[in-house]
Parts: structure tokens; sequence; C-alpha cells
């Protein structure tokens, strides 16, 4: 059992709180939001009226917040965390905050003599009740193994990104994917049903196919990130395709900004050559674009 102190009682915060209690640790907590404590005090937590005492005589510091300023006066404004934070308790920041923002604090945090790791989690509200989140942990191997009794409770999957400050940096890369994938799929479905066809139909096909399943996991792996740019389907191809589907969603007034966007990444490639390569190249092309040394000669 450990003793933790957990401050941001949220959507996500409160049922990682209260996985933390059920499995068997001692929790304080803090939220300006008295009805989350209330909740939390009634499945065994104490109460805490700043966060100075949440993270007073405890082993574990988590913190769950909305942004990188919250985080921030929460651990050095008054009444902050580390005003009471013993130098061996470990503090725990599992939000979302900009990756420059938890550098800082890191450094601001071990300059003080304080310990300090990032584990931000993956999944939905829905997994965070159930226990099942994905925690990226962004530490020390040392921070990460004594922190993991605690990412067992709250989760069923924690990945070592790699060292401080790369959990956080992970986080993000996936968020970013999964909104701009959000906003393209939404183009996707509604030019659909512009041309009348059944979603259930292209749903259909699209689980089958690089669409539904993307491309990290499918084409990836044996095209560009192998080293081989072969055309399995090409770079001009690809690029004729986007035009079509670009072309008919004018034709039915369906916006298109994603696909338009897209358009212009095969057209650098194409511009630069790539255009009888394999469609995969156009993460090479972006990566040579952004002054990055090339991976395929």
């Amino acid at each position: 059992m450990s003793t933790i102190g957990f401050i941001g009682l949220g959507q996500m915060g409160s049922p990682m709180a209260a996985n933390l209690i059920k499995g068997g640790n001692s929790l304080k907590v803090f939220d300006i939001n008295e009805e989350a404590v209330s909740k939390l005090v009634e499945q065994g937590a104490t109460a805490a009226i700043s966060p100075a005492e949440a993270a007073n005589d405890v082993e574990f510091i988590v913190t769950m917040l909305p942004n990188g300023a919250l985080v921030r006066a929460t651990l050095f404004g008054e009444n902050g965390i580390t005003t009471t934070m013993s130098k061996d308790a470990l503090h725990i920041d599992m939000s979302t905050i900009h990756p420059m923002e938890t550098d800082a604090l890191v450094k601001e945090m071990a300059d003080a003599g304080f310990q300090m790791m990032e584990a931000p989690v993956g999944r939905t509200s829905d997994h965070a009740i159930r226990g099942e989140l994905l925690i990226m942990a962004g530490g020390t191997k040392e921070q990460i193994e004594k922190a993991q009794p605690l990412f067992d409770c709250m989760g069923n999957e924690t990945v070592d990104c790699g060292g401080q400050g790369k959990g956080i940096r992970v986080k993000i890369i996936n968020n970013y994917m999964s909104i701009a994938l959000n906003a393209l799929s939404a183009e996707a479905a509604t030019l659909a049903e512009a041309i009348g066809l059944e979603f259930d139909a292209a749903l259909k096909v699209m689980n089958g196919t690089p669409a539904g399943k993307g491309h990290f996991t499918t084409t990836w792996p044996g095209k560009v990130l192998a080293g081989n740019l072969d055309p399995a389907f090409m770079i001009d191809l690809a690029h004729k395709d986007l035009g079509i589907a670009l072309d008919l969603a004018n034709q039915v007034n369906v916006p298109m900004p994603c696909g338009a966007a897209s358009r212009e990444m095969y057209s650098i490639a194409r511009a630069a050559g790539r255009g009888r390569q394999d469609w995969t190249a156009v993460l090479e092309q972006l990566r040579v674009t952004s002054g990055l040394e090339p991976k395929i000669k």
C-alpha cells in the first residue's frame, strides 16, 4: 500500500483516484470541486484543503490537471505541493500539457531537490473507470519502476517512452494524429453519404484497408520503414485518386480541407521526383523537407 496525494478530480482524475483506492492505497485528494472531493471521501479518501496538505507526508503526489499553468501553480504557488513535499516523494504529472512546460517543470523541480516524472494517459474516461488506461511513462527507469504499482491500479498497459519528457511528447503526437484523423474521417463519411453510399458498406471496406487500419501497422512496416520504396501503390496514382475524390466532393458541395492539404503532400513528393516511388515515400519526403537526415539513399 502506498500513501498518495491526488490533485485534480475531473472526468479522468476521479476514476483514476477511485481505482487507486480500490488498489488498497491511502489517498488524500484535493480539487476546487467540493462535490468531486466528497465522492472520493465516500470511497475512502481523505479530503485535503490545499495542494500543500495533499502533498504532506505522502510517498507519491499525482496531478491530473487541465493545463500547464495550473500544474505550475499547484507545484510552486501559495500552498503549493513543494511547500510540504518530501524530497523522497515522487511527483507524477499525468496531465496533458505542452512538452516544453513539462521540460521546464522537471528541471525546476530537480533544481529544488524534488523528484518529478510525467505519465499522461491514453484512451477514454470509460477506460479510466475500468482501470484500463494506457499510461505513457516519461521518467527514469527507477522512477517508472517505483510508480508501476500505481500505474497498474489505473491502467492495463504502461509504455516506457524513453526518459523524462518523452511521455508527454508521445501523448501529443498520439492526440495530434487521432484528432486530425477524426476530421479526415468526417470528410470521408460525409462524402460517402453525399454520393449515395450506405455507411455500413463503406465501413466494411475501410475496415479491411489502411484507411481504417492505419498506415503505422499496415503499409509502412514493409515499405518506407524497411527502406523499401519500390511501388506497391505509386505516389503518382495516389495523387491522381486523391484528385478524383476532391473533384467529386466539389461537385456535391462537400468541403474537404484535410484532403486538399493532403494532396499538397503528394504534390511535394512528385515535385521532388518521387512520383513512381511507393506512396509511403511521403514520410521520407516530409522528413527530408523538415531538414532531417535521409534514411533511404
